[in-house]
């Protein structure tokens, strides 16, 4: 079974009593921090919890040396999905205001930890749940202590310096989430720096989904990914981003398409502009 998987919002309906589901709501905004949080209070899934992005799925920025969300601490972060109820067993259902992104970075990380089964997103967020007519609510979940037990693999990891050994290899697929400009260098809102890491190509990460904010079929996405690709070998694919977030969207839809999982470079464009010695590119 693939390790990824959707829901519809009618099936999450339909298992919000059942008693091993766990819902996390994974709502952030770049441009204002306390989104996440403030729209989680306004309104959510009935017994949903709030992870956010900055303080739950990312360990503190040190200037210089990371990029603009680390990796979480494994220990830390466990105790926090306990503390949401998360156990071995638990079917996770996790969701953001749409795209998916924020989701899939709290799906990754659980993948890391070794969670490998139950995992789900909300296909289309909070936005198909409410074009859907189903309601929200302002009630605080009601928590219930889980059992999780992780061990991060790190074999899913890339490091910087990993990634630049592996720059000059004719089999390397690099993929980079960001947006067309960004990747160009043409334009730069959130880092020092402007650009892509040489041999990269762009795959922007809203492309993995349809007109109307759902993932595109495994049909679709394996057709995507398969032209990225070209005549490369799957295991040699390799994910980054700006931060390590949209990435993991981009894993996401690969695995929902048949791939076989492909390493995160985690401190991914952020990270990689802290040493002034690592080469960039910028154009197509």
């Amino acid at each position: 079974m693939s390790l990824a998987q959707l829901i519809s919002p009618q099936a999450l309906a339909s298992r919000l009593q059942s008693p091993d589901l766990v819902v996390l709501d994974c709502r952030f905004a770049l441009d204002d921090s306390t989104y996440g949080r403030r729209s989680y209070l306004d309104g959510h899934i009935a017994g949903a919890h709030f992870l956010d992005l900055e303080q739950d799925l990312s360990a503190p920025v040190i200037k210089g040396v990371t990029g603009r969300h680390p990796l979480p601490d494994p220990c830390t972060l466990v105790e926090r999905l306990r503390l949401c109820g998360v156990s071995e067993d638990s079917q996770v259902v996790l969701y953001d205001d749409g795209p998916g992104a924020f989701a899939a970075r709290a799906w990754w990380l659980l993948i890391w930890l070794g969670k490998r089964d139950g995992l789900y997103l909300l296909d289309g967020g909070l936005k198909a749940w409410r074009d859907a007519g189903l309601e929200l609510t302002t009630q605080q979940s009601e928590k219930v202590a889980g059992s999780l037990a992780a061990t991060p693999d790190q074999s899913l990891l890339l490091s910087a310096e990993q990634l630049a050994q592996r720059l000059g290899n004719p089999e390397l697929t690099l993929l980079d989430a960001r947006a067309q400009p960004r990747f160009r260098g043409e334009v730069e809102p959130l880092d020092p720096v402007a650009g892509h890491i040489p041999g990269a190509q762009c795959a922007v990460f809203t492309d993995n989904l349809g007109a109307d904010g759902r993932f595109l079929s495994a049909e679709q996405l394996r057709a995507r990914f398969d032209a990225l690709r070209g005549t490369r070998p799957a295991e040699s694919l390799v994910a980054y981003c700006g931060s390590g977030v949209t990435a993991c969207h981009n894993l996401f839809a690969m695995s929902l398409a048949g791939y076989p999982l492909a390493p995160l470079y985690a401190g991914s464009w952020s990270e990689w502009i802290t040493d002034p010695s690592r080469p960039v590119a910028t154009g197509d």
